[in-house]
């Protein structure tokens, strides 16, 4: 059976703290790929600052030099927004040899006992909690913790810098930090 990491969120832009977790994760429990899942929507963040496609853009350009990782558009082809029982769901359906880890940070950790279905959830998958600065790894479900260096870098923390005129370089790609030049993302409003 496969060992399939998924890697979910906004990616409003994705940053090097995405890489290194997927990467640190994959490494630790051996597993076979990393899918990077962008949400159309999250259901528990505001709308996003970026268009759809042009995050799949910058996810697929951020990770274009590691075999090991993936981008699967599934939530972002389903439109609205997108709850980890669905995907899960559907994702078994599609690849039922493969086992999913799910890798989410301490945040989501603490919030675990507000996810739809997450009693279902807990029995289709194995959830992985690494570390965040400023969150306990606490919840009373199952979650297998990858201790790795924490890295305090956020994607509004980019915005925030972009939107300033400040430097991003050693915080993103080169090829992310392209096409937010290219597109002009998160300039000043």
């Amino acid at each position: 059976m496969r060992k399939v990491g998924l890697l979910g969120g906004t990616f409003d832009p994705p940053h090097l703290g995405h890489l290194f977790i997927a990467q640190e994760v994959q490494h630790r429990l051996g597993l076979d790929e990393v899918w990077f899942i962008p949400a159309h929507e999250a259901p528990h963040k505001v709308k996003s600052h970026t268009d759809a496609d042009l995050r799949l853009e910058m996810v697929q350009a951020a990770i274009a030099d590691n075999p090991i990782f993936r981008m699967n558009p599934i939530e972002v082809d389903r439109l609205g927004k997108s709850f980890t029982f669905d995907t899960i769901k559907l994702l078994q359906e599609m690849h039922p040899n493969t086992a999913f880890h799910f890798i989410i940070g301490a945040d989501l950790v603490e919030s675990l006992h507000t996810w739809h279905r997450i009693d279902d959830l807990v029995e289709m998958l194995t959830f992985v909690g690494v570390g965040r600065p400023g969150y306990e790894l606490v919840t009373t479900y199952p979650v297998t913790y990858v201790d790795i260096p924490e890295l305090e870098i956020s994607s509004s923390m980019i915005r925030a810098r972009v939107e300033q005129g400040a430097p991003v370089h050693y915080l993103i790609t080169e090829a992310v930090f392209d096409i937010i030049k290219e597109q002009k993302l998160y300039a000043e409003r």
